[in-house]
């Protein structure tokens, strides 16, 4: 199991705990972006900077994806091609895609894209702010995945 993390919109402090977890349970993480991030250090942690262009991070890690890695990325249909690829997702504010909920997220970020470009919602009204609730938040939904994802892994899980 690796950790993939889409990271040109990833908090800082999101990146922080996916490094603190990868080096706790010694786990490699790959991060992709188009321009270096920060921060990225450490004997299982990899910054890949992807070509300058529309999706070609996004592109990365989906090639890069395998059944049971956790990536972690707010990008709706990002996450619905790591699912179809037997990933799972947590977005960085602990929100989990599934195959039964991914239609409805998809639903929904069409519906907010829709009213940007018409001009009646932001980008500034979709950013919310970034504080202690959703930091527990990711931290709770990430340890949760994790742990169920090891548990698949290990000779006494359920590995399918």
């Amino acid at each position: 199991m690796k950790l993939l993390v889409d990271a040109d919109s990833c908090p800082r402090q999101a990146r922080e705990m996916v490094v603190r977890a990868a080096n706790r349970l010694n786990l490699r993480v790959i991060f992709a972006a188009n321009r270096p991030i920060p921060g990225i250090e450490g004997e299982n942690l990899v910054m890949e900077v992807c070509p300058a262009g529309e999706g070609s991070a996004d592109d990365r890690l989906v090639e890069l994806v395998l059944p049971g890695d956790l990536a972690i990325s707010r990008d709706v249909p990002l996450s619905k091609r790591i699912l179809e690829k037997g990933g799972s997702v947590i977005d960085d504010r602990g929100r989990l895609a599934t195959p039964e909920n991914i239609g409805e997220l998809l639903s929904v970020r069409d519906f907010t894209v829709g009213l940007a470009e018409t001009g009646l919602f932001s980008d500034r009204d979709r950013a919310r702010g970034y504080g202690r609730k959703q930091i527990g938040n990711f931290a709770n939904s990430l340890d949760r995945e994790l742990t169920r994802l090891m548990k698949r892994e290990s000779p006494g899980g359920t590995a399918e």
